[in-house]
C-alpha cells in the first residue's frame, strides 16, 4: 500500500492536519509527518486505527 498517499488523502478529505490525525490515532505529530514523506510505515496498530478511521467515515481505504 502506498502510506504517504492514503495518509495525505484521508487528512484532506477530513480536513485534518497532521496534529490532529496523531490525536486522534495516539501517536506523535512527527510519526504522522514521517508516514506522509514516506521514511517510514505505520505500526500494525496505527494502520487498524486508521482503517477504523476510514470505516467511520465511509471512505474506501483500498481506493485511496
Amino acid at each position: 500500500m502506498n502510506w504517504p498517499k492514503i495518509i495525505k488523502t484521508l487528512r484532506s478529505k477530513l480536513f485534518l492536519t497532521q496534529e490532529e490525525l496523531a490525536e486522534m490515532i495516539e501517536v506523535s505529530f512527527a510519526s504522522v509527518n514521517r508516514w506522509e514523506q514516506g521514511h517510514f510505515e505505520p505500526t500494525m496498530k496505527a494502520k487498524r486505527k486508521l482503517a477504523k478511521i476510514c470505516k467511520e467515515n465511509n471512505i474506501d481505504m483500498e481506493a485511496l
